[in-house]
């Protein structure tokens, strides 16, 4: 199965008079859908913009892994369990909430700052909070994150090229930037007819390998997820 959702598609949200722009690609806050709660571990994939000076005071997560990609700006982070950071483009970011942990997200930068930022749930939840910042993401980065019994590839690519979709239970697309198009065997619904461009997300169940074929200059984030029905089996 392959299921394109267009930018355009995303709930809309943040509170633009306070510098805060989101679009949300699976049901999030008053944006309730009750058939796209979540896909695979996947249950949120948030694109964010904060004008300067604009973030989000202290707030409270449990249970969940976040994971954050600054694309443009700079992203200053601030958590109860003591740490404080400045995360940059090329920069993924990681906060495991576990029991609990609350923490500030905001733009202390003079530049608009733009990142996309995504929740798992984790197999097992409780336990401490722990946090980390794998700094210059290369190319062919890829990021395990056992917890959710998940992994994110970074992938980029000059025009022409082409960027590998691996094989599992789902695999969650999210282009960053660039356009591509999604090769091999196509659905019902005309999958990889047209290019995908930034904010445009593919959601692949059921298929084997496929590739990205990229249109223009690309960057995307690929979720490469196990079944957690059967993980936790």
């Amino acid at each position: 199965m392959i299921r394109i959702q267009r930018a355009a598609e995303r709930y809309p949200g943040g509170d633009r008079a306070a510098g805060i722009e989101t679009r949300h690609a699976l049901s999030f806050g008053p944006h309730y859908d009750p058939d796209n709660l979540r896909f695979g571990a996947l249950l949120a994939c948030n694109e964010e913009r904060l004008a300067p000076g604009a973030g989000f005071d202290e707030h409270p997560h449990s249970h969940t892994e976040i994971v954050t990609w600054v694309v443009e700006g700079e992203l200053t982070h601030h958590d109860t369990a003591g740490h404080t950071t400045v995360v940059r483009p090329g920069d993924l970011q990681r906060l495991s909430s576990a029991g609990g942990v609350r923490h500030v997200e905001r733009n202390d930068g003079d530049v608009p700052l733009v990142f996309v930022q995504m929740w798992l749930a984790p197999l097992s939840p409780g336990g401490e909070p722990s946090y980390e910042v794998v700094r210059g993401t290369g190319a062919s980065g890829a990021y395990d994150l056992p917890a959710a019994d998940a992994r994110l590839h970074v992938r980029r690519a000059e025009a022409g090229g082409t960027i590998p979709v691996p094989a599992a239970d789902f695999v969650y697309v999210h282009v960053v930037r660039g356009t591509v198009a999604l090769g091999g065997e196509t659905g019902a619904d005309g999958a990889g007819e047209e290019p995908l461009g930034p904010g445009d997300a593919v959601r692949i169940t059921g298929s084997g390998d496929r590739t990205l074929v990229a249109t223009t200059g690309a960057e995307v984030l690929v979720w490469e997820m196990r079944d957690w029905r059967r993980a936790l089996g």
